[in-house]
């Protein structure tokens, strides 16, 4: 009898033992299967949060990314070309007025010195009438430059810099945009009589130092005009980028819109 009841209470022990374990078990098991469900709320979590930073982009087709692009960057060589290509278009405008040549900076402060401040400002503002002549040449250029603009580019250019549709037009056009200038340039420079006034302003500066200076007018004015140019673009890239009132449009103020929240 001692032995059966033994027995029983061994099997006992052991059931409530057994059932201990098995209730360890199942908790275990239970806090496990919390984690992967709490990892995978705040995964979700986390993905929901990347996408709204990029929500606004993603409800932009690509054709009005592209066409936004485009408008903007017509309108800033547009207003660009416009502003430049009129009288003291350059040389009202100290972000691209050209100034003397390097090269030929002593020449300024020679007759300066001599009395010949009239002559030296002569040359500049010549050189910036040529510019101004010049540089309706390069709108056509950009035109098709930004009309071979694609999808791809337009995307990433809504992404990058301020300046990031200008570089982009300085990539694609800088190099027609010489090719086309310089012959340009270089009859403004007859026309508006800067090859006559410069000849004569560094023969006066090498008689009366007994040196011998020289410039290539014409390459000089191309580079300046062209860089002139791009600053305008650049300009107003930046202007619509960052000021939603210069989106004068719908199509750039949904574009450009999207882009704040990039």
């Amino acid at each position: 009898m001692r032995k059966t009841i033994l027995l029983v209470s061994g099997l006992l022990f052991s059931v409530s033992t057994n059932a201990q374990i098995l209730d360890v078990i199942k908790s275990t098991v239970k806090d496990q299967l919390k984690k992967p469900t709490s990892t995978t709320s705040k995964t979700n979590s986390t993905t929901s949060t990347g996408t709204t930073s990029a929500i606004n982009l993603g409800s932009l087709t690509s054709t009005q990314i592209s066409s936004g692009l485009k408008e903007a960057l017509s309108l800033g060589v547009n207003e660009g070309v416009k502003k430049l290509g009129v009288t003291d278009g350059f040389l009202k405008n100290e972000a691209v007025k050209i100034l003397m040549p390097e090269k030929l900076r002593k020449i300024d402060t020679t007759l300066r010195s001599l009395g010949m401040g009239s002559l030296a400002d002569q040359g500049v503002k010549l050189l910036n009438r040529a510019a101004e002549d010049a540089v309706t040449e390069a709108a056509p250029i950009f035109t098709k430059a930004i009309t071979s603009m694609t999808i791809t580019d337009a995307k990433n250019i809504l992404l990058g810099r301020d300046n990031a549709a200008t570089t982009y037009l300085q990539t694609k056009t800088q190099t027609q945009l010489f090719t086309a200038f310089q012959p340009k340039v270089k009859a403004s420079l007859g026309k508006v009589g800067a090859d006559k006034v410069w000849t004569n302003l560094i023969s006066k500066y090498n008689t009366l130092t007994g040196q011998a200076v020289s410039t290539d007018l014409n390459e000089y004015v191309t580079n300046e005009a062209i860089n002139g140019v791009f600053k305008m673009v650049a300009e107003k890239e930046s202007g619509i980028r960052n000021n939603s009132v210069m989106r004068t449009t719908s199509l750039l103020q949904k574009v450009f819109g999207a882009q704040d929240g990039k």
